[in-house]
């Protein structure tokens, strides 16, 4: 009775799935029935995609041989200012903080990143934050040799740094355009997540698609200009390394992540990564390697405010676009260029300003010697100003 119980238990089961497999193949509902008419590939992108199924050998495989011997592990020892507690932190109360929390003292801090070489003589690209800072930069090949690392410049702003080794016959990668980036296309990112590239010198690829373009936006003293957005895996220590098209050709430096995680250490990815897309990260460089810095001390010599209801209503506004001009230091840019209180800067060299953000990453993003163009509303009519980032005398 057993037996017959299990093998009648197995028979129900075959059927069952036998069920399923035939309600799998069942006709399609009506209202697909003009799928044929549907946006397809064209034919040869098929008869292509067919070559290519039938090969483990992809375009995204491909850029992994040919971009992996270019991108480095960056071991990176910085000192930093720590507030200096003789409790070591088990008291936390702020009276003791009033006698303690002042005291500061140096220490060396020890952080990974990523990097890729774009030149055969050892010109290496990454991220201000990776090691803007450093004391001291190692770098690591694909081949397990280490180099020390010299920093031929840096700039906070575009969070973009140039490092130098010695030698020769380095392998280096190509750049694209990045103005020419198809949203929806594919991105692959490279990198050392976690400090994984010490594990065995490789570095860790993660493969998406380019998810938007021209995103930008403020990170402290940072301003992140058109980032590209991608969901391609990048993580704590991705920073600095390269995100490439299939063609294996730089679009951008993966720099920014958007994670839930409260410490750089988790920093994980959601989904939702930025890189610095490689034709200003191209115009910085050049300035890096001419002069070592790109030299943004400077003050536009204005202040603004936001509109709402209470500085539309005392400045008697129509609309809340823009911003108002609410004080002009003597002597300054803002002053020379002709800017009053009152006025309300809608544009800069063609952005739209809608909100302080916007105006703070139009001007600090500005370099010692650059015009730009300033429209403004004053009383209703619509002027444009010139405004000279002249830099301060030391």
């Amino acid at each position: 009775m057993k037996t017959r119980s299990i093998l009648a238990t197995f028979l129900t089961l075959i059927l069952s799935g036998t069920g399923i497999l035939i309600a799998g193949c069942s006709p399609e509902p009506a209202f697909l029935n003009d799928s044929d008419k549907a946006q397809k590939p064209r034919a040869e992108i098929i008869n292509r995609n067919d070559a290519i199924s039938n090969s483990r050998q992809t375009a995204i495989t491909e850029t992994v041989r040919i971009a992996s011997p270019a991108i480095v592990g960056i071991n990176v020892t910085e000192v930093r200012q720590v507030n200096d507690n003789p409790f070591g932190g088990f008291f936390t109360d702020p009276f003791f903080d009033q006698f303690f929390m002042g005291r500061r003292r140096n220490v060396e801090v020890q952080q990974v990143g990523s990097g890729f070489l774009i030149s055969s003589d050892g010109y290496i690209v990454t991220n201000d934050h990776v090691a803007g800072n450093a004391k001291k930069i190692v770098v690591t090949m694909t081949n397990g040799e280490k180099y020390d690392a010299k920093i031929i410049g840096s700039d906070p702003v575009s969070d973009v740094a140039l490092l130098k080794i010695e030698g020769n016959n380095f392998p280096f990668l190509a750049f694209s355009n990045s103005d020419d980036i198809i949203i929806g296309e594919w991105s692959i990112a490279f990198g050392n997540p976690f400090g994984l590239f010490d594990n065995n010198a490789k570095p860790t690829v993660t493969v998406g698609v380019v998810s938007n373009s021209g995103v930008s936006f403020k990170q402290e003293n940072r301003v992140y200009k058109n980032m590209i957005q991608t969901d391609a895996a990048i993580s704590s220590g991705n920073s600095g390394g390269p995100l490439l098209n299939a063609r294996g050709e730089v679009i951008g430096v993966n720099t920014v992540i958007f994670s839930t995680a409260t410490s750089n250490r988790g920093s994980g990815s959601i989904g939702i990564g930025f890189a610095v897309p490689i034709n200003r990260v191209k115009k910085i460089l050049e300035t890096l390697k001419e002069e070592g810095k790109v030299d943004r001390n400077f003050t536009p010599g204005f202040f603004v405010r936001q509109i709402d209801d209470q500085v539309a209503r005392y400045f008697q506004l129509e609309k809340k676009q823009g911003v108002v001009v609410v004080e002009v230091r003597r002597g300054t840019p803002g002053e020379k260029a002709g800017i009053e209180p009152g006025d309300i800067i809608l544009e800069i060299d063609g952005a739209k300003i809608e909100k302080n953000e916007d105006i703070e990453m139009a001007i600090f993003d500005g370099v010692v010697g650059q015009t730009m163009q300033v429209l403004i509303d004053r009383s209703g009519e619509t002027i444009k100003k010139k405004l000279y980032l002249e830099g301060i005398k030391k």
